[in-house]
C-alpha cells in the first residue's frame, strides 16, 4: 500500500561499493552509458509496485467506509500498517546485507501478490463484503512484506549501476514514483467506480510483475566483501562462548596429537557445536541491525541526508493535510485535492526527468543549498493560498524542485555508504522519514484546531528556514567527499569486522 502524500524519495537511499568522486563547484564528470538490462527490469520494478500500490491505497480507506467502518478503524489500519513498516526495516536489512536481497525481494513481492489477490477474491465471491479480520490480516501481510521487499531493494542501486551513472538511476526510480503519484490514484479510482475488486487485482497483479523482473535481474544482487568483513562480526562475535570453543579444540588436539604419538596413527579433528544461548543470539542481531544507526551517526554526509530528507518530507506530509483541513473547511470535495495531487504529480515528474541533466550541468553545494532556500516561499506562500489550483500550483512548483536535490542527495549517499551496510544505513533513513511523515499529519491537525489553517504552513516555512541554515553551513564540507577517510569513526565501523 501506498500513500498519495508526495514524498522525497528517502526510502530509496542506497549505497555503492565504489568509492565516490569528489564533489565541489566544478562540473561532474558526463556519463554516456546507456541503462543496463538489470537497470532497466529495477525501474519496470519499482514503476509497477508503485503503480498499483497508489491505485490500491487511494481505494482503501473508500472500501472500508462503504462497508460501514468508522474512520477510528480507518486509521487504525493505515497506522498500524506503517508502523509495522517501520519496524520491520531495519531488521530485514541485515539478511538482505548478508547476500540474501534478491530472495527477500523475490518472494516479498510474492507474498504481497498473494495477500492483495486474497482481498481481491473476496470482494468478488463474498457479495463485496469481507470480514474486517481478512482485510486487517491481508493488510498487514501485505504491508509486512513491502517492508521486507524495500528493505532488501536498498543498495540494489549500487549493485547493478556504475558510479557515474548513478544519478541518472535514481532520477529514473523518481520519475517511476512520480508517474505513478499521478496516474495510480486515478486509475484506482476509475476501476473502483467499476468493481471495487479491480484495484486490488491491479495491485496484485502489480506485485507480480514485480515479481518476474526481480527474478530477471541477472545481477546476483550480492555486494563485493572481497577485503572487507561484514561491519557486525565486532567485539560480540569474540565473547566467552567462542573462547571456550576454542579452548576446547586446543585440548582436543593435544589429546588427538597424543594418541598419535602411541599409535602411530593421523590424529582426527575434533568438531564439536558452539552452543549459543538465545540471549547471544539476540545481541549480536541487534548489534547487527544497529550497525547502519551507527553509520549514519558517524558520518556527516549521512547526516545531512538524514536531516534533509527527514524534515523535508515531515513538511510535506503537514503541508499536505493541511490543504485538506483548509480545503474542506471551504466546502469543497475530495475533487480537489485530486488536483492538487494530480499536478504535484505532474510537476514532481517533470523535476525527475530534469533531474540527470542538470545534475551534470550544475554544481551540486549548489543546487542543493539554492532548492533549500526556495522551499521556504512556497511553503510560506501557501499559507495565504484560498483555492484548489493555488494549492496545486504552489505543491507544483514544490516538487518541481525538489528532485533535483534529492537525486544529488541520493546519489552522493549510495556513494559514500560501505557496501555491506547498503539496506542497515538505508533503513535509518527510511524509518526516520516514514517516521516524520507519519507524525507530522497529527501535529498538522493540532495546529489547524488551535491556531487556524495558515499556521502549519507558516511553521514548516520556519522549519525550512532552519534547514536552509544548516543545509548552507553544512553542505559545501560533507557534499565533497565520498567514503569516508581513514581514522574516521566512519571508516572504524567498516575496519571492526576485519580486526576480528
Amino acid at each position: 500500500m501506498g500513500s498519495s502524500v508526495p514524498e522525497t524519495g528517502a526510502s530509496r537511499v542506497q549505497a555503492v561499493s565504489a568509492p565516490a568522486a569528489p564533489i565541489g563547484d566544478t562540473e561532474p564528470a558526463k556519463d554516456t552509458e546507456p541503462p543496463t538490462r538489470d537497470v532497466r527490469l529495477f525501474w519496470c520494478a519499482n514503476a509497477a509496485d508503485s503503480l498499483g500500490s497508489q491505485a490500491s491505497g487511494v481505494v482503501l480507506p473508500l472500501l472500508l467506509l462503504g462497508l460501514g467502518y468508522s474512520p477510528t478503524v480507518v486509521g487504525l489500519v493505515a497506522g498500524v500498517s506503517t508502523a509495522t513498516g517501520l519496524m520491520l526495516g531495519p531488521l530485514v536489512a541485515v539478511p538482505a546485507d548478508r547476500g540474501a536481497r534478491k530472495r527477500v525481494m523475490f518472494w516479498s513481492a510474492v507474498v504481497a501478490a498473494l495477500a492483495m489477490g486474497s482481498v481481491a477474491v473476496a470482494l468478488a465471491v463474498a457479495e463485496g463484503r469481507p470480514s474486517l479480520v481478512h482485510l486487517l490480516a491481508a493488510v498487514l501481510v501485505e504491508r509486512t512484506a513491502t517492508a521486507c521487499y524495500e528493505a532488501a531493494a536498498r543498495g540494489t542501486v549500487a549493485l547493478i549501476s556504475t558510479p557515474g551513472n548513478l544519478p541518472r538511476v535514481v532520477a529514473g526510480l523518481e520519475a517511476g514514483d512520480r508517474g505513478a503519484l499521478v496516474a495510480g490514484p486515478a486509475l484506482g479510482g476509475m476501476l473502483y467506480q467499476v468493481s471495487r475488486a479491480l484495484p486490488f487485482v491491479l495491485d496484485a497483479v502489480s506485485y507480480a510483475v514485480t515479481a518476474v523482473c526481480v527474478r530477471a535481474m541477472r545481477s546476483h544482487l550480492r555486494a563485493d566483501r572481497t577485503g572487507s568483513a561484514d561491519a557486525v562480526d565486532m567485539t560480540n562475535r569474540a565473547d566467552a562462548a567462542n573462547r571456550a570453543d576454542a579452548a576446547d579444540r586446543a585440548d582436543g588436539a593435544s589429546e588427538s596429537a597424543g594418541s598419535a604419538a602411541q599409535d602411530g596413527s593421523l590424529p582426527r579433528p575434533v568438531s564439536r557445536p558452539v552452543p549459543r544461548s538465545a540471549r547471544g543470539t539476540w545481541s549480536a542481531l541487534a548489534a547487527e541491525a544497529s550497525a547502519g544507526v551507527r553509520l549514519v551517526r558517524t558520518t556527516p554526509l549521512l547526516r545531512l541526508v538524514l536531516v534533509w530528507t527527514t524534515t523535508v518530507n515531515g513538511v510535506l506530509a503537514a503541508l499536505y493535510y493541511d490543504a485538506v483541513f483548509t480545503l474542506q473547511e471551504s466546502g469543497h470535495g475530495g475533487t480537489p485535492m485530486g488536483l492538487v495531487l494530480a499536478l504535484s504529480g505532474a510537476a514532481g515528474l517533470a523535476g525527475s526527468l530534469a533531474a540527470p541533466r542538470l545534475v551534470r550541468g550544475l554544481s551540486p553545494v549548489r543546487a542543493v543549498v539554492t532548492v533549500s532556500w526556495l522551499m521556504i516561499p512556497l511553503a510560506a506562500a501557501l499559507a495565504t493560498a484560498g483555492g484548489p489550483w493555488a494549492y496545486g500550483a504552489l505543491f507544483g512548483a514544490l516538487c518541481l524542485i525538489m528532485p533535483l536535490a534529492t537525486v544529488i542527495l541520493q546519489a552522493r549517499a549510495i556513494q559514500g555508504t560501505p557496501p555491506e551496510l547498503q539496506a542497515r544505513a538505508g533503513s535509518v533513513l527510511a524509518t526516520a522519514a516514514g517516521g516524520a511523515a507519519a507524525v507530522a499529519p497529527a501535529l498538522a491537525g493540532f495546529l489547524t484546531a488551535h491556531a487556524g489553517t495558515a499556521v502549519p504552513a507558516l511553521v514548516s516555512a520556519g522549519v525550512l528556514v532552519l534547514l536552509a541554515l544548516h543545509t548552507t553551513l553544512r553542505a559545501g564540507r560533507t557534499l565533497a567527499s565520498g567514503l569516508p577517510p581513514k581514522g574516521t569513526p566512519a571508516e572504524d565501523v567498516r575496519a571492526r569486522g576485519r580486526d576480528v
